[in-house]
């Protein structure tokens, strides 16, 4: 079990939740098993991340690579299909997906999602003032999380603060919120470690630099060294619009005494990504 965790990108914990049950489902689905089209509740499965990765290679932008059959991937494969001379029905049929298969061998390797995320934010503002950011707290880190706004919102930001134990739950309050970036700030029992979505065939420019200057600024303040921040598939990872890190902080009794300084460090983490929200393809 903590093998298939690891490999999807979950938490290792050995335990058959509900997210971990989903992630075993979406496992068994495999490109032309079953019809993929736009419906609700979403289509989701590696099915559906496979579909995204072949069109995102082929230059038709399905959004982020996270295996659920929205708008965006709807609108990139009915693109597809027309410009293959298929009927544009935004459905991924026999037809379709055949085509794909003759075409696997002749695209890039990287798709335009990862690009266009990264041409978004290098023509984004450099500052704070106007930003619209979405601080995330599930759970044991209230005044941490009130410091990081206060400090945010008087160097201009626009700061929307989510309070939720539920990882789908904050996700879906940030892409309402229509932020720009999505940060959680958690307890973790022995140290301080960090999470940005990454999958197959696509990693977060955005979440990932800020998880490195996080890992940069944060640990010192606990006297732990540099930490090293990995790429998952956690709900609110996965399931947020915009580049997001969903960031453990701990142990408990070191972090408590020091919260100020470190709502010092995240607020200067998320100034820093400001200035350069990605780093060079």
């Amino acid at each position: 079990m903590r093998a298939f965790q690891v490999a999807r990108g979950l938490d290792a914990n050995g335990v058959c939740d509900r997210q971990t049950f989903t992630a075993i489902v979406e496992a068994g689905y495999h490109l032309g098993d079953r019809l993929l089209y736009l419906r609700r509740p979403m289509q989701r499965g590696d099915d559906v991340a496979e579909l995204q990765r072949r069109l995102g290679m082929l230059g038709f932008d399905p959004g982020r690579i996270d295996g659920i059959f929205g708008p965006t991937t709807a609108r990139a494969l009915t693109e597809f299909q027309a410009n293959a001379g298929l009927p544009a029905d935004g459905i991924a049929g026999h037809e379709s997906v055949a085509l794909l298969d003759r075409l696997a061998g002749r695209v890039g390797s990287q798709g335009v999602s990862e690009v266009r995320e990264r041409e978004a934010l290098r023509h984004a503002p450099t500052t704070l003032a106007g930003r619209r950011l979405a601080i995330g707290e599930p759970g044991g880190l209230e005044v941490l999380v009130r410091g990081v706004h206060r400090a945010l919102a008087l160097a201009g930001a626009d700061v929307v603060v989510l309070e939720h134990p539920d990882g789908s739950t904050l996700a879906a309050g940030a892409n309402a919120a229509d932020a720009e970036l999505y940060l959680d700030l958690a307890i973790d029992d022995e140290r301080c470690h960090g999470a940005y979505y990454a999958a197959t065939g696509f990693e977060s420019p955005g979440g990932k630099r800020l998880a490195a200057i996080l890992d940069e600024l944060v640990p010192p303040v606990l006297g732990q060294p540099h930490g090293a921040s990995v790429g998952m598939r956690l709900a609110v990872l996965r399931e947020t619009r915009m580049p997001a890190v969903h960031y453990a902080i701990g142990p408990p009794h070191d972090a408590i005494p020091l919260l100020p300084d470190l709502a010092l460090a995240v607020s200067r983490a998320i100034t820093r990504w400001c200035q350069q929200p990605a780093t060079a393809a």
